[in-house]
C-alpha cells in the first residue's frame, strides 16, 4: 500500500497519460505504475512484474510522485554533454560566413559553399576542428545561408524615402469618389510562342506536361492602368509602346474616368513618361482640362507601382504556360483574361511597404 491519494483531476490526467496515443512510452509506463499502486492498491513487487520494471524503479517513481505529483513523472533536467565548440568559435564561423570568400584566399569566388567555409574555419580556428555538419548546424541555428543569394536592384534615388512616402500615402488615403488613383505601366516583349506539341493534361497519379520547344510568332506590348481603389484594369495591346501609343492609351484612360474631377497617375521614370522637350504631358493635361496629376516612382523602384502585381498575375495565369498561334491569338487571349479579371476576379491589392533598412544603413 502506498498511502498516496489522487484528486479527481489527477485521476483523469493519469488515465489520459496511460491511454493517450501520442504520449511517450516512458510517461505511459510511469503513469501506469502509479495507477496500479494508488488506485488498484497493488504491492510494489506485483506492480514491478506487471509493468516490467524493477521494484527499485517502482519505488523511485512512487516517491517522486509523492513529493512532486504529476510533474514529477517527467524526466529531470539534465546538463548534457559539454559543448564541443565554445561561443568564440561559433562567432568566428558566423563572422567568416558574413564576409567575402576572397578575403580568405579564395580568389574569384564570391559565394561560399559549405566545403570551402569548413576549410577556412578549420584553418583559422584555434579550438577543435569543426566538421562540415557542425558548420551547417551552427549556421542553421543562426538562420544563415551564405550559399544563397537573391537578385535585387537598389534605388540610388536621393529622394527615395520622400517619393515612396508620397505614393504610399496615396495608396492609403481616403480619396473622394470623384478622384481616381491609377497605376500605369507597360509590359513589353510579350512573346507569341506556340508550343510544338499539345500540352498533356494532368491525370490521376501524373502531373501535366508542357512542351519545351516552341515556334516564335513575334511579340506584343501591353499598356495598362490599374485602379487602386477598385482593381479594375484598363488596357490596350499592340505592336509598340512608343510615345504616341501611350498618348492614345491615356486618352482611353481619360475617357474611362471622364466623370472624375481628378485622375492621379502613378508611373515610373521611363522616357516616354517624361514631359520631354515638346511637353507632351503638359499639352495632354491641358486637353483633358488639367484633371491629371502625375506621380513618379523612385529610380529603379518600379515595384512601388501596384500594376506590377497585376502583371505578375497575368504572367502566371495567362502567359507562362500558354501557347499562342500568332500575335493576334496572344492579343486576344490577354484581353480576354483582362475582361474576366474586371468581371469576376478583379480586386484591390492590400499593399504595404516594410521600411528602409538599406537607406538607413547608408545614412549612418
Amino acid at each position: 500500500m502506498s498511502g498516496i491519494r489522487l484528486t479527481t483531476k489527477e485521476r483523469k490526467r493519469i488515465k489520459k497519460m496511460m491511454l493517450g496515443q501520442k504520449i511517450a512510452f516512458r510517461l505511459k509506463q510511469r503513469a501506469t505504475l502509479i495507477w496500479k499502486l494508488v488506485v488498484e492498491r497493488m504491492p510494489v513487487l506485483q506492480v514491478a512484474r506487471e509493468v516490467s520494471v524493477t521494484a527499485k524503479t517502482v519505488r523511485k517513481w512512487r516517491d517522486r510522485f509523492a513529493t512532486r505529483r504529476i510533474p514529477g513523472l517527467e524526466d529531470a533536467p539534465r546538463s548534457g554533454a559539454p559543448a564541443t565548440f565554445d561561443a568564440v568559435q561559433r562567432c568566428e564561423l558566423i563572422a567568416i560566413a558574413c564576409d567575402q570568400p576572397e578575403h580568405y584566399g579564395l580568389a574569384g569566388q564570391v559565394i561560399w559553399t559549405y566545403d570551402t567555409l569548413t576549410e577556412v574555419v578549420q584553418s583559422k580556428s584555434t579550438g577543435p576542428a569543426m566538421s562540415r555538419s557542425s558548420v551547417w548546424r551552427t549556421l542553421e541555428q543562426n538562420a544563415l545561408k551564405p550559399h544563397r543569394h537573391t537578385l535585387w536592384l537598389h534605388s540610388k534615388d536621393p529622394q527615395f524615402k520622400e517619393k515612396v512616402n508620397e505614393i504610399v500615402g496615396l495608396y492609403h488615403a481616403d480619396l473622394p469618389d470623384d478622384v481616381a488613383l491609377c497605376c500605369v505601366d507597360e509590359k513589353t516583349g510579350m512573346q507569341a510562342n506556340e508550343k510544338k506539341y499539345e500540352t498533356q493534361l494532368p491525370r490521376v497519379g501524373r502531373t501535366g506536361r508542357i512542351e519545351y520547344e516552341y515556334i516564335r510568332h513575334g511579340t506584343q506590348a501591353l499598356l495598362a492602368s490599374f485602379d487602386v481603389k477598385t482593381g479594375e484594369v484598363v488596357a490596350s495591346c499592340g505592336a509598340h509602346r512608343k510615345a504616341d501609343d501611350l498618348l492614345a492609351f491615356m486618352d482611353k484612360v481619360a475617357e474611362r474616368y471622364r466623370h472624375c474631377r481628378k485622375i492621379i497617375i502613378v508611373w515610373d521614370n521611363l522616357n516616354i513618361h517624361d514631359n520631354g522637350p515638346d511637353e507632351r504631358w503638359t499639352a495632354f493635361n491641358e486637353k483633358q482640362g488639367n484633371k491629371f496629376e502625375f506621380h513618379y516612382t523612385p529610380l529603379h523602384a518600379s515595384w512601388v507601382n501596384q500594376i506590377e502585381i497585376f502583371f505578375s498575375i497575368l504572367y502566371k495565369r495567362c502567359l507562362r504556360h500558354n501557347s499562342f498561334t500568332s500575335k493576334t491569338d496572344l492579343r486576344q487571349k490577354v484581353m480576354a483574361f483582362i475582361r474576366r479579371w474586371n468581371d469576376k476576379d478583379g480586386h484591390p491589392f492590400h499593399w504595404t511597404f516594410r521600411g528602409y533598412p538599406i537607406q538607413d544603413e547608408e545614412a549612418m
